[in-house]
């Protein structure tokens, strides 16, 4: 217990204290009049105001609406407040100065928020939980047609049930819906399949209905059975393909599988219409391809059709000079050439039975032409590429059209000669371009092998061992048997026309070794010179100076004469055209020129051939002919001139 010293000396204090306080209050007071006397305010009677403290903020409200959503979607947040100077959302970077406003948010999860009040007192915050849940694909409960099968203009209804979808699309058609359920009416042109897609924010389904269309009005067929023919060079009259039954419209095309031809080149199939036209017939020969027609149903109908073109050939008659070895005679009465001795002429003993087998005619290879077609172009004919892809190329670029004529059509894998003969004029010099295995898919041409001789004037040949796009180094062109020439001023049926040039042969293997006019060859066997000693092969050999002994014979460029001796068959009598033929190999003779069928003549596909009157050819065999020395002829070998 403290003394009562202590207690009186602790008040003393306290005392002593509160008096000194009192004094510096009143120092100050008198400072601050002071102060106010200097500012001229000491006279001031009003009072200064009382200093009193902020209220802190408060919210009203805080809300979400909805306050459950799909994720994907949103949400509007709302507040009331009233005494803030600053709002923040969190989650989030919201922030606004406005008492009551909103905000939208898409939220991808539950989420709770808080809304934080704020002033210079404190802050108030207010909490609202926004549930997400996930979006589940929407459902396609059915997707029918009724009808499934109409004909051509006739209604067919899709009807659909689905469920969760925001927006529905039937397609073909982008026929756009928000039902849940409905129909609608469908009138297709052809059997169509559509997909009814179900979407929403979880993606989307699929569901599909077919609608058939049959055949209202029978059945469907090509009626037209005949197109006109045409001349090469010429354009063509038109012929429009016709068609009926099915349900229109109707698709024309023409079979490409290979087993048919194409229309003669120049000529073109309108797709939609059926119309055939040309405004320059390219192909020569009889052409008989495969028509399709196919309706709005998807059926189909075929039917072949031939188109007989005639040649224009008489121009080959023109190629090289009536000098040149190519259009001499070789007949012993006229010309006295002996019959060539050495081991090389003659033809392979076992070919010698062999029939004269004509490979070119009417429709001897329906449905495609048969023979080696040329065609010939105005001095002026623009030159295209042409790009070489196995063998020799003469040239890189030719006039060679579009419509140019293809041996056995494009759709043949065999040699698919092209002969162009391009006609003197303006300063240019007449020439021929030949082609092996040409072939013009919407250009450019390719071609295996090419040749050119660039004035056919000059009787100028190919350099030795260069090779053509003939075996035998030869010009294909001038070498064919063509209607033109057998035909003359007459007609098909009585002909008056003659051949001056030998006409082209193969047999089934030449000899390894050429002879001129030939200047290459792709044979077999082997000669030995006079004195023994083997030449080499793939060389020209001498008619004049003849090896002494060979292991095949028949060598490229030979020419053969049907001996005086042969009588004229009697079936050539009723055979206008193969008699005169036959007065051509007398005459003439054949040239052998590549390998091929033991026996194969060749000659120039049309219309104009009778197929009947060339069968008499084949009463001929090789055994029927005999080589010719043509020695005394040759100025040179690099030339078709000839000395008499």
């Amino acid at each position: 217990m403290h003394s009562p010293h202590w207690r009186h000396t602790f008040e003393s204090g306290i005392n002593r204290n509160q008096s000194r306080i009192a004094k510096r209050q009143k120092t100050v007071a008198r400072a601050l009049l002071l102060l106010l006397a200097s500012a001229g305010l000491a006279g001031c009677t009003e009072k200064l105001p009382t200093l009193k403290q902020v209220a802190a903020p408060a919210i009203s409200s805080f809300s979400a609406s909805p306050a459950s959503i799909v994720n994907g979607s949103t949400t509007t947040l709302s507040w009331s407040t009233t005494g803030a100077t600053s709002i923040a959302i969190t989650p989030g970077t919201f922030a606004s100065t406005a008492a009551a406003g909103s905000v939208i948010l898409s939220p991808t999860a539950t989420t709770t928020f808080t809304l934080t009040a704020t002033n210079t007192t404190g802050s108030a915050t207010a909490t609202q939980t926004v549930t997400v849940t996930q979006p589940t694909l929407p459902t396609i409960s059915s997707f029918a047609a009724s009808p499934t099968s109409i004909t051509l203009g006739g209604i067919s209804t899709l009807s659909w049930t689905t469920s969760g979808a925001t927006t529905l699309n039937i397609a073909p058609g982008n026929l756009a819906s928000t039902a849940a359920s409905g129909n609608v009416n469908v009138s297709p042109e052809t059997t169509t399949t559509y997909v009814l897609t179900a979407t929403n924010a979880a993606g989307s389904v699929t569901a599909s209905a077919t609608v058939t269309l049959t055949s209202s009005g029978g059945a469907l067929s090509i009626t037209t059975t005949s197109c006109p023919g045409g001349t090469q060079n010429t354009a063509y009259a038109g012929c429009t393909i016709a068609a009926t039954g099915g349900n229109p419209p109707y698709t024309f095309s023409l079979d490409d599988s290979g087993n048919y031809p194409p229309l003669p080149e120049g000529l073109t199939l309108d797709s939609s219409s059926g119309e055939i036209t040309g405004p320059l017939i390219g192909g020569q020969g009889t052409y008989t391809p495969e028509i399709v027609v196919k309706d709005a149903t998807g059926a189909t109908a075929n039917a072949q059709i031939a188109f007989a073109m005639n040649g224009s050939s008489a121009f080959l008659a023109n190629v090289f000079t009536s000098a040149s070895i190519f259009h001499h005679r070789v007949d012993a009465a006229t010309t006295n050439l002996p019959v060539d001795t050495s081991p090389a002429a003659p033809m392979y003993s076992g070919y010698l039975p062999e029939t004269i087998k004509p490979f070119f005619g009417n429709n001897s290879n329906a449905p495609f032409p048969n023979g080696i077609p040329a065609i010939e172009v105005p001095y002026n004919e623009p030159d295209v590429a042409v790009s070489t892809t196995v063998y020799q190329s003469y040239f890189t670029s030719g006039p060679i059209p579009a419509y140019a004529p293809v041996e056995g059509t494009s759709n043949s894998t065999g040699d698919r000669h092209v002969l162009v003969y391009l006609e003197p004029g303006n300063g240019t010099n007449p020439a021929l371009y030949e082609m092996w295995q040409g072939i013009y898919l919407d250009g450019p041409w390719t071609d295996s092998s090419n040749a050119e001789w660039p004035n056919v004037s000059t009787d100028a040949l190919t350099p030795q061992g260069q090779g053509t796009s003939d075996a035998a180094g030869l010009p294909v062109g001038p070498l064919l048997a063509n209607a033109d020439e057998v035909i003359g001023t007459g007609s098909p049926a009585a002909p008056n026309g003659t051949i001056k040039h030998p006409i082209r042969f193969t047999l089934n293997h030449m000899l390894n070794y050429w002879v001129w006019p030939a200047t290459q060859t792709a044979g077999v066997g082997s000669c030995d010179d006079a004195s023994g000693n083997p030449i080499p092969v793939e060389n020209e050999v001498s008619q004049a100076t003849p090896p002494s002994s060979c292991t095949m014979s028949g060598a490229a460029g030979e020419i053969y004469r049907l001996m005086a001796s042969v009588p004229t068959p009697a079936c050539a009598a009723t055979s206008p055209q193969a008699a005169i033929i036959i007065t051509a190999f007398r005459n003439y003779g054949i040239i052998l020129a590549d390998n091929g069928d033991s026996g194969g003549l060749i000659g120039t596909p049309d219309a104009r051939w009778n197929d009947a009157d060339l069968e008499c050819l084949t009463s001929l065999t090789l055994g029927d002919f005999e080589p010719v020395n043509v020695s005394s002829l040759m100025v040179s070998n690099d030339s078709g001139a000839t000395s008499h």
